[in-house]
């Protein structure tokens, strides 16, 4: 079991930033914060995450272009912004990433499954990210509200790869966080059956 440190530093503490410190995140801490999260687990270890890393000013400017007005100054100051996407060809990967068996024939054709399989893996991979962040001593604001297919055009044309979701990486201003909102309770968000 985690120390409740841990705990606190991966959930119960852990906050949306929207406002950060005017602090560099290296090259080298990115690399570690993906060889950290890769590890977790997707379905047939199909891993269909792709992540665009945006440090520089010019290819902030063009994210820029591509986000929802109230997501623009949070990005703009965030130290890194990480695009998630997710490989709608990631099956081709699974002759390497899953040798066991011949799971490329359970998606080749199957349109529905490989949606299905990017999106929720994708997801799933982009949450590993953030837990990752945390305990390399990095904060997130993970956000929807940006144009997709600006995006895509943007950072992903000439590939199979379209954005699922986008997150700030950095460390955090706290004065500028929001008061923590409430959660649903066990009752009301759970059953045992």
């Amino acid at each position: 079991m985690l120390s409740t440190e841990a705990q606190q530093t991966l959930f119960t503490n852990a906050r949306t930033h929207n406002g950060w410190q005017d602090k560099p995140v290296s090259d080298v801490l990115l690399h570690e914060l993906y060889d950290l999260m890769k590890w977790a687990p997707t379905s047939a270890n199909a891993s269909p995450a792709r992540i665009v890393f945006v440090k520089s000013d010019e290819q902030k400017s063009a994210l820029l272009a591509c986000m929802a007005e109230g997501n623009l100054e949070k990005t703009k100051t965030a130290p890194v912004t990480a695009i998630i996407g997710m490989d709608m060809a990631f099956y081709d990967q699974l002759p390497q990433l899953f040798p066991h068996a011949d799971a490329r024939s359970w998606f080749a054709g199957n349109q529905a499954l490989i949606d299905a399989t990017a999106f929720r893996n994708s997801s799933l991979q982009g949450a590993y990210l953030m837990l990752a962040a945390r305990t390399l001593g990095l904060d997130c604001g993970p956000m929807s509200g940006f144009d997709a297919d600006k995006v895509n055009a943007t950072f992903f044309a000439g590939s199979e790869v379209k954005v699922n979701f986008i997150c700030n990486l950095g460390y955090g201003d706290a004065s500028k966080l929001h008061a923590r909102g409430p959660r649903l309770s066990f009752e009301q968000a759970c059953r045992i059956v």
